[in-house]
């Protein structure tokens, strides 16, 4: 039970000690609670920033005490709450007769009915720390001028009305530490430039921000030293903070492993970079393949605004579902860029990210190395120049049995640094880089059970990449995901990847990347059925070369804003279920061949603004179900024989394009034609800042 409990009321406690800037904050959730329609609202936010205090302060602020008076009830639920003792706790603090109940359901009947019924001026009920959505369900009743506000480190789906409270700023973060510290202003035994890494090093978060800070507090100058020192050598801020750690570790302590895991698994990218969906689906899909077909019959996902619910039904992803509820939980922030029809109805999820904060990353890392390095599950490594652990410089091999390795290296490292390692079981390997030409680790060739591979350049030109033949040893290899790589030297020598399904290419400069003389691309891509290339500016004209494998089954070509034709070798594409060719400004037309694709089940040329039609026989795509046309501007009237397509179910267009469908619709037993929605929404231009 909470103070306020113990001392026989659920009474505001008293105000937070030194709050700093919530002044902003409190306004505007003091402006959402006072709507009419918001009977429940949550304030979310990770662990230690502020939610228990801005509620506080609201709970004091006069407004609030001048409109519910002796109606306003603070109750600290805590992750094992007692059902029971809450709710006598409200009877008793109202001066009512406590009663006792024969179980939770009777409880909150009573709760409703004895009590909240017979009162009839406003009732704020403020719930802090809630950790279940079932919990809030207790409390929530149709009664007139009740509301609940919710504090809780989880966005639950049954609260509409959400306030997210964000990290500080850095001028807020730097007086909260003065003061925290005791720290003056100006001091002439810590410079500055000090003072501001350490505070960086939190986050913004308070509760860091105060535990660093009384740490430090009375401290010599050689204390504050080696702190700086510490973090310039990699150390994170909470190897210094066993408290700050203890309590971040408990708000990620979650009931499904597999949900921890996804979440740890997000430290194997670089801090204060943004994480592609896709390459964490590639992860995932395979990570937790064999967990998730037993996970399908348990798991209810919920669907919120951005579509995901529609994503996991169409691609099967359950990826997708872990991220979601990683976001739901405020341990990373998903920024769906796109929110249209097409959006909410497609898988379409490739200029999607993630953002997890830094303070959240490292603590990811630390969670995933509690064990010597040969017995971790995943080994994370961050190189700094040449600073390689003092492991790598030894001359036998380290055993790795981590399942996942992620390495990111700086513009310094040199790939003659490399380990010798023996990574007998990974399945997972992520290369994070900065160096114009990379060369693959010689241990690549030893992964015999390497299922993914992730590799992304974070430097400014793509990079040439070097040992790819290596590749070739790994007989269980299933996706590569390559971003900000120039393609063109990858197969001078073919290599045969066997059990290839999906290659990813993102901001690459692919050239003849997929030339290879007189050997059949069949021959060294047997396997392969997907096909993401996505903003290759460099591609003006589709490989030919691709058209002959004929096992694959989907092909998306997107934001290749110079690409101006499709060959007709498309049509040899027979088993193509999806074509997306997005955003591709120069293309003026798709091919005719396109008839050919009897399987096609969903095809999306939106934003493509130089195509005037479609294909006049693409009423032979007789399996053709889902049509994406937004954005198309010079689209003009439908060919004949679009009255054809007798399975379509959904065409996504603007205004002007529903209107040629609709003297089609009598022919469509089963169309639902949407219009696409006109958001002005720039972030889409911004998810790309490092090319």
């Amino acid at each position: 039970m909470s103070l306020a409990e113990t001392k026989g009321g659920c009474a505001i406690p008293g105000p937070p000690e030194f709050p700093v800037r919530l002044d902003v904050p409190l306004k505007e959730l003091k402006m959402q609670l006072q709507k009419e329609e918001v009977s429940l609202l949550l304030l979310t936010a990770p662990a230690g920033c502020g939610k228990t205090t801005l509620v506080k302060l609201l709970g004091h602020d006069e407004e609030i005490k001048g409109r519910y008076k002796d109606n306003l009830f603070f109750v600290t639920v805590s992750k094992t709450p007692n059902m029971n003792v809450i709710i006598q706790t409200l009877f008793r603090h109202k001066g009512h007769q406590v009663p006792e109940f024969q179980n939770d359901e009777d409880a909150t009947n009573k709760l409703k009915c004895d009590l909240l019924k017979q009162i009839k001026d406003p009732f704020l009920l403020i719930l802090d720390d809630v950790w279940s959505e079932d919990f809030i369900e207790n409390f929530v009743f149709r009664i007139p001028n009740y509301k609940i506000l919710v504090t809780s480190r989880t966005k639950f789906p049954v609260c509409k009305f959400i306030y997210e409270l964000r990290p500080l700023i850095a001028e807020d973060s730097m007086i909260l530490f003065r003061h925290s510290a005791n720290f003056p202003d100006t001091s002439s035994l810590i410079p500055e430039e000090d003072v501001k890494k350490i505070v960086k090093c939190c986050g913004g978060f308070p509760l860091a921000i105060k535990v660093i800070g009384r740490s430090l507090n009375a401290r010599s100058a050689a204390v504050w030293h080696k702190t700086v020192m510490g973090l310039s050598s990699g150390h994170s801020i909470l190897n210094s903070a066993k408290d700050l750690l203890l309590r971040l570790q408990s708000s990620i302590i979650l009931d499904d492993e597999e949900i921890t895991n996804c979440f740890m698994d997000l430290g194997s990218f670089p801090e204060d970079q943004r994480i592609r969906v896709d390459a964490l689906i590639d992860m995932w899909s395979e990570s937790y393949k064999r967990k998730n077909e037993k996970a399908d019959k348990r798991r209810k996902v919920k669907a919120d605004d951005t579509g995901f619910e529609e994503k996991i039904k169409k691609d099967g992803v359950y990826a997708i579902a872990n991220l979601h509820e990683i976001a739901m939980r405020n341990l990373a922030s998903l920024v769906v860029t796109r929110k249209d029809a097409s959006h909410e109805v497609g898988s379409y999820c490739t200029e999607d990210f993630v953002l997890q904060h830094d303070l959240l990353r490292e603590l990811a890392i630390y969670l995933s190395s509690q064990e010597p390095i040969e017995q971790r599950k995943r080994l994370i490594l961050d190189i700094s120049g040449n600073n390689v652990p003092e492991w790598w410089t030894e001359q036998r091999e380290q055993p790795i049995n981590a399942l996942l390795l992620s390495i990111t290296t700086d513009e310094m490292f040199s790939s003659s640094n490399w380990c010798n390692i023996l990574p007998n079981k990974v399945e997972v390997l992520v290369l994070n880089f900065q160096t114009k030409n990379y060369i693959l680790p010689e241990f690549v060739e030893k992964m015999e059970k390497l299922k993914v591979l992730i590799l992304t350049n974070y430097g400014f030109f793509p990079a040439d990449l070097g040992n790819f033949q290596l590749l070739g040893s790994a007989p269980n290899l299933k996706r590569i995901r390559l971003e900000k790589v120039s393609v063109h030297s990858l197969w001078e020598t073919p290599v045969r990847l066997k059990s290839l399904e999906k290659i990813s290419l993102f901001i690459c400069n692919i050239g003849q990347a997929f030339t290879y003389g007189t050997i059949q691309i069949s021959e060294v891509l047997p396997k392969l059925t997907e096909i993401n290339i996505d903003y290759c500016n460099d591609m003006v004209k589709f490989p030919v070369a691709l058209c002959g494998i004929v096992r694959l089954k989907k092909l998306s070509i997107t934001n290749c804003h110079n690409l101006d034709a499709l060959p007709e070798g498309i049509g040899m594409l027979v088993n193509l279920e999806v074509l997306r060719v997005r955003s591709c400004m120069d293309l003026p037309k798709l091919p005719d061949s396109i008839r050919y694709l009897r399987m096609l089940s969903m095809l999306d040329i939106s934003d493509c603004l130089k195509i005037s039609g479609l294909p006049k026989h693409i009423g032979e795509v007789n399996e053709l179900k889902e049509l994406h046309m937004k954005g198309c501007s010079q689209l003009g009237r439908l060919p004949e024989s679009t009255k054809e397509l007798a399975k379509v179910e959904l065409v996504i267009c603007d205004e002007e394009g529903k209107q040629y469908w609709a003297h089609v619709k009598e022919f469509l037993p089963n169309l639902e034609i949407k219009v696409a929605k006109k958001e002005i929404n720039l972030n889409w231009l911004f998810t790309n800042q490092n090319f």
